[in-house]
């Protein structure tokens, strides 16, 4: 299993979403489209947004990484959806932290990749 050996040291909520992901795929016709991590480290996320009218309608995102990175994109695409493009540029990595009930310090990273995908996700379109 790689780094994460003993998968079962995270929080119910960490499990949770890396077991079963609400959020997972991808928007055909998605009006941006981002990617964010560290390939050489194995997590990378990519986030598809439908946008309309300014406000997030629906948010998907596709992970290639450790159960915390998966948990990470998952929720934050949850956070997001409904929200205004300047209500979801102020997610940090601590309130997607917070909503997985804390992560591990050497974990906190997938969270830092998770809000820095919000921002190129909403700089740029596809």
């Amino acid at each position: 299993m790689g780094k994460d050996k003993n998968l079962y040291s995270y929080n119910a909520k960490v499990m949770e979403r890396f077991l079963h992901p609400k959020n997972i795929g991808v928007i055909e016709n998605a009006t941006n489209v981002a990617t964010a991590g560290n390939p050489e480290g194995c997590d990378v996320i990519r986030l598809y947004l439908f946008i309309r009218e300014g406000i997030i309608v629906n948010a998907k995102v596709k992970v290639l990484g450790c159960p915390v990175a998966i948990a990470s994109a998952d929720i934050l695409a949850e956070m997001i959806k409904g929200k205004t493009i300047m209500e979801a540029l102020r997610i940090k990595n601590e309130d997607i932290s917070d909503a997985l009930g804390g992560l591990p310090p050497q974990k906190l990273n997938c969270s830092v990749f998770a809000e820095n995908l919000i921002k190129t996700a909403l700089r740029g379109k596809k």
